[in-house]
């Protein structure tokens, strides 16, 4: 395996926001979607992409609370999208290649986090439907707007829970052995490898694919399973329940969390370059070059790297996704 996971020297770090990101970049004329941009770290990407000129198109289940949570963002328009439901996924990107647009920049951003196990309507395992499934059959069928744009990019927004399982090749619905965080990190796994074969895929079309651990963020909605006493468990949130912001440490605000999408998406620096996974807006490097970490899980403390495992850039298994993911999907 080559390997492409090289510090660029972006010259920001761990605590560099959105904006610091975007200072001197102008995206007026450039049409983007980022899927949950109404919450959390979606909404500081959106906010972030729309105060540098952009025309951002927010993907929601919900568009009437999307829209109430996008007042006073100029720029910005809704649509409907539910990634679980495969009928819902088609007709909102042929809405968006109706319209005629051209796409730019497309941000995979929604996802759900841990929890009981729950399958969709075809019986797949939630957070693989959601997080990976869902995004790969709306990546692919905005294709025709992704290549009318004549350089675009594909972000996807993983994790450093990636960590926590490779692609369970033989079981990836949890027939048995259910984790609700193990299929979790399946699942952004699963975002790495996309971004990896997309790249492979379709570099010849000026399409780029990323994907990114964006820090540890406590106050959005992505794991709504876990109470305060499992942050405080974590090391996340103090005595009274409010986040701990030690970006070194990874421990971010929504604003520090939303910067290294925003890199993905906008960087100059990032031009040439594609199919790699990045951390505080620089690609990051692969676990065996880095430092190894211990980390308080749940209570629990395991040792893992702060860099890309190994088996998440592989290209074979990139390959092997991209071709289980076009079985599942239909």
């Amino acid at each position: 395996m080559t390997n492409t996971q090289h510090s660029l020297g972006s010259g920001f770090t761990a605590a560099s926001t959105a904006n610091d990101v975007l200072d001197g970049i102008d995206l007026a004329g450039r049409n983007v979607i980022v899927t949950a941009g109404h919450v959390g770290l979606g909404l500081e990407t959106t906010r972030a992409l729309a105060g540098a000129g952009a025309s951002v198109l927010v993907a929601s289940r919900n568009p009437d609370s999307a829209t109430a949570a996008l007042a006073g963002i100029d720029g910005v328009t809704v649509d409907q999208l539910d990634l679980v439901d495969p009928a819902s996924v088609d007709a909102f990107a042929a809405r968006y290649r109706d319209s005629g647009r051209p796409l730019h920049i497309l941000i995979n951003n929604a996802g759900i986090m841990g929890g009981d196990l729950v399958r969709d309507a075809r019986g797949y395992e939630a957070q693989f439907a959601t997080n990976h499934l869902g995004h790969f059959q709306l990546t692919t069928a905005l294709l025709p707007a992704l290549r009318a744009a004549g350089g675009a990019r594909v972000v996807a927004v993983s994790s450093w829970g990636h960590h926590l399982s490779d692609i369970r090749w033989d079981d990836p619905h949890f027939e048995r052995d259910y984790d609700g965080m193990v299929a979790y990190g399946q699942s952004k796994t699963a975002n790495v490898l996309f971004a990896v074969e997309l790249d492979r895929r379709w570099a010849q079309d000026g399409i780029r694919g990323y994907a990114l651990h964006p820090g540890g963020i406590v106050n959005t909605n992505l794991g709504p399973s876990f109470s305060n006493d499992d942050w405080k468990a974590m090391g996340l949130v103090d005595d009274a329940g409010a986040p701990i912001i030690d970006p070194e440490n990874d421990m971010k605000t929504p604003e520090q969390g939303a910067s290294t999408t925003v890199f993905a998406a906008t960087s100059p620096l990032l031009a040439d370059i594609g199919g790699v996974y990045l951390q505080d807006n620089d690609i990051a490097p692969l676990e065996v070059d880095a430092l190894p970490v211990t980390v308080d899980f749940g209570g629990e403390q395991f040792r893992t790297w702060a860099g890309v495992a190994s088996y998440a850039v592989d290209a074979e298994s990139a390959q092997r996704l991209w071709d289980l993911s076009e079985r599942l999907a239909k």
